[in-house]
C-alpha cells in the first residue's frame, strides 16, 4: 500500500516538472505592431514577459535616438511612458529582455505621429461694407504633418477657395492659415462661411480626419432704397390722421431723422423714429417731409421726401383789432382777418350794419385812420372755399366825450308864477354821459340841484328865475349848456285892468307884432338854450 502511494507521488512530481519545462520564456509589446499617436497625447508602451523568473528590461530606438519618454521596470514587465507625445517619438522602439542572464529576446513597435487636435478658426475682417473687399482667414491649429493637409473655403455650398499643402516640409506642429479676399454683396449677408480642413494620411487609422467650422457672414451696407409711405395717402382732409413710414435697407440699422421744409426754406426737425404720426392734421401740416437715414458704421446717409397736401374748409385763425377792441376817437385802428384752407379761401371783412361789403382786402385788413365814433360796431370776417365757409365776429367800441348836448324846455310859452316847467337835457357820448343840473345864483355861485337828465320845477315862483346849466360828463370830457329862466309875476285883478287898458290903448297897434315876438322868443329859447322875454323885446322894439 505504502509503495503504491509513493509511486503516485513520484508520478505527480514528474508531471509538474514536465509542465514547467514546457512553458518557455516569451515577451510582447503592448500595443503591438504599428501605433498611431497624436502629438500632445499620452502614450504608454508595455513590455511583458512570461516563462522567466528574473527578466532584465531595456528600451532603445532603432536609430539609437533619445527615448523621449520615461522607463519604469517591474518584476515581469517594463513601461515606456511618453507624456506628451512629440515629434521626437516618431521612431521604431525596441524592447530587449534578458531572462536569467542567459536568454535574450527583443521586439519592436513603430510609432507614427499626427496632429489634428482642434476645429479650424474663422476670422472675417471687421467693419465689412457690402461692395468693398472682405478678407476671410481660416486657421488650422497645430497640424502635423501639414503636407497632407487640404483646406476648402465655402459660402454656403459654393466653393470660394481650395488649398493643398503638398510641398510643405514642416517637421513639427504648425498652425496653417488660408486667406481669401472677395467682394461681398448684400445678398451674402446671413450666408455661412465654412472652412473644411482634411488631414488625409494613407494607411493611418485615426479620427477625425476632417474638421469644419462655420460662421455667418455679416456685412455693413447702406442705407439704400429708402422710401416713404403715407397712410392713408398724400392728400388728406383736415382732421384726418396721418402716418408716414420711412423704410430703408441698412446694416446695422440706420438712424432715422424726420424733418420738414418750412416756408422760409429752413428745416424743422421732428422725431427720431421710422414712423411719424400726426393724429389730427391741420393745414399747416401741409408741406414736404424729409426722412434722412444715417448708417453710423458705413458713414453713409440717404434721404427720401414726400409732399403732403391737407385740404378742407377754411379755418379763421385770426380776427383782431389793433391796438384794442376799445379805442378812443381819433386813434388809428387796424382790423385784421386771417384764414387758412386749401384751396386758399376768399376772405371778406365788413361791418355787419353795412349792406354791402366794405371791400375785399388782399391784405385782409381794414385801416381806419383817426377813427370816428361812427366806425364803431360789429365787424365780421367771412372765409369761403369749395369745401365750405366760416364766419367770425368782433366788436369795435369807439369811445368819445360828450357832444351835441341840448336843452328842451316845456312849455315853450311865457312862464308864469304857479306853473310847472320841465327842462330836459340830452347828450351823446361813449360811454353814455352822466348828466347833472346846477343853477347860477345872483352871487355868481353855482349850486348843484339835480343828477337827473330831466329837471322839473313845480309851482314856479319869482325866486326860481336864473341861469340853469346842464353838464354832460364822462371820462373823456364834458360839455355844458345853459338856459335862462324868466318868470312873470302874478298881478292883482284890480291892478291888472289899468295896465291892460293902457297896453290895449297905447299898443293896440302893435298887438299883432307882440304875438309874433312871443313865438319868436320861444323858438330862440330852444335854439340858444336860454329863455329871455326882456331880451326878445329889446331886439324887436
Amino acid at each position: 500500500m505504502l509503495k503504491e502511494m509513493g509511486r503516485r507521488s513520484l508520478a505527480v512530481l514528474v508531471i509538474l516538472c514536465v509542465l514547467r519545462t514546457v512553458k518557455a520564456f516569451e515577451m510582447e509589446i503592448i500595443p503591438a505592431g504599428r501605433i498611431v499617436a497624436q502629438i500632445g497625447d499620452t502614450l504608454i508602451l508595455t513590455c511583458n514577459t512570461t516563462g522567466c523568473a528574473s527578466p532584465s528590461f531595456s528600451w532603445r530606438t532603432q536609430m539609437d535616438s533619445p527615448l523621449g519618454g520615461k522607463v519604469s521596470n517591474y518584476r515581469t514587465h517594463s513601461t515606456l511612458t511618453m507624456d506628451p507625445v512629440s515629434v521626437v517619438n516618431s521612431h521604431s522602439y525596441l524592447c530587449t529582455v534578458i531572462c536569467d542572464g542567459r536568454e535574450i529576446k527583443e521586439k519592436s513597435v513603430k510609432i507614427e505621429l499626427y496632429s489634428f487636435p482642434r476645429d479650424p478658426v474663422i476670422e472675417i475682417s471687421q467693419s465689412l461694407v457690402a461692395g468693398e473687399p472682405a478678407t476671410v482667414i481660416c486657421k488650422i491649429p497645430d497640424v502635423y504633418p501639414s503636407d497632407h493637409l487640404e483646406v476648402v473655403l465655402k459660402k454656403d455650398e459654393h466653393v470660394l477657395h481650395e488649398k493643398h499643402f503638398l510641398e510643405d516640409d514642416s517637421t513639427n506642429t504648425e498652425t496653417k492659415t488660408v486667406t481669401y479676399t472677395f467682394h461681398p454683396t448684400v445678398e451674402d449677408i446671413g450666408k455661412e462661411i465654412t472652412c473644411v480642413a482634411k488631414l488625409l494620411i494613407a494607411n493611418m487609422d485615426f479620427e477625425p480626419k476632417e474638421r469644419t467650422s462655420s460662421q455667418k457672414f455679416n456685412a455693413n451696407f447702406g442705407p439704400q432704397n429708402t422710401v416713404i409711405t403715407a397712410s392713408p395717402g398724400n392728400s388728406l382732409m383736415e382732421g384726418d390722421s396721418l402716418n408716414l413710414t420711412c423704410v430703408t435697407q441698412s446694416n446695422p440699422p440706420a438712424k432715422i431723422v424726420w424733418s420738414k421744409y418750412l416756408a422760409e426754406e429752413s428745416i424743422q426737425h421732428l422725431i427720431k423714429n421710422n414712423v411719424l404720426s400726426i393724429p389730427l392734421v391741420h393745414f399747416n401740416d401741409s408741406g414736404r417731409y424729409i426722412c434722412e437715414v444715417i448708417n453710423l458704421v458705413t458713414n453713409k446717409r440717404e434721404k427720401a421726401t414726400v409732399d403732403i397736401i391737407i385740404e378742407g374748409a377754411p379755418v379763421i385763425t385770426k380776427l383782431s383789432i389793433e391796438p384794442s377792441t376799445t379805442v378812443q376817437e381819433g386813434e388809428n385802428v387796424t382790423i385784421q382777418c386771417s384764414a387758412e384752407s386749401n384751396p386758399p379761401p376768399k376772405i371778406i371783412l365788413r361791418r355787419k350794419s353795412d349792406n354791402a361789403d366794405m371791400r375785399p382786402y388782399s391784405a385782409r385788413s381794414i385801416l381806419l385812420p383817426s377813427v370816428m365814433f361812427q366806425n364803431g360796431g360789429d365787424y365780421e370776417c367771412l372765409a369761403e372755399n369749395k369745401f365750405g365757409k366760416r364766419k367770425s365776429e368782433i366788436t369795435l367800441n369807439v369811445t368819445y366825450g360828450p357832444r351835441n348836448t341840448m336843452i328842451t324846455v316845456i312849455p315853450t310859452a311865457v312862464l308864469k308864477e304857479g306853473e310847472t316847467v320841465t327842462m330836459k337835457c340830452t347828450s351823446s357820448g361813449n360811454p353814455a354821459p352822466v348828466i347833472s343840473w346846477k343853477i347860477k345864483k345872483a352871487t355868481g355861485e353855482s349850486e348843484k340841484i339835480s343828477k337827473n337828465a330831466t329837471l322839473t320845477i313845480q309851482n314856479l315862483k319869482s325866486e326860481d328865475l336864473g341861469l340853469y346849466e346842464c353838464e354832460a360828463y364822462n371820462q373823456f370830457g364834458k360839455e355844458e349848456k345853459a338856459v335862462k329862466l324868466y318868470v312873470q309875476a302874478r298881478l292883482e285883478e284890480a291892478d291888472q285892468m289899468i295896465p291892460l287898458i293902457i297896453a290895449f290903448s297905447s299898443v293896440a297897434a302893435v298887438a299883432v307884432p307882440a304875438v309874433a315876438i312871443l313865438i319868436y322868443v320861444s323858438r330862440q329859447a330852444k335854439i340858444n338854450g336860454s329863455y329871455s322875454l326882456v331880451k326878445a323885446l329889446r331886439l324887436k322894439v
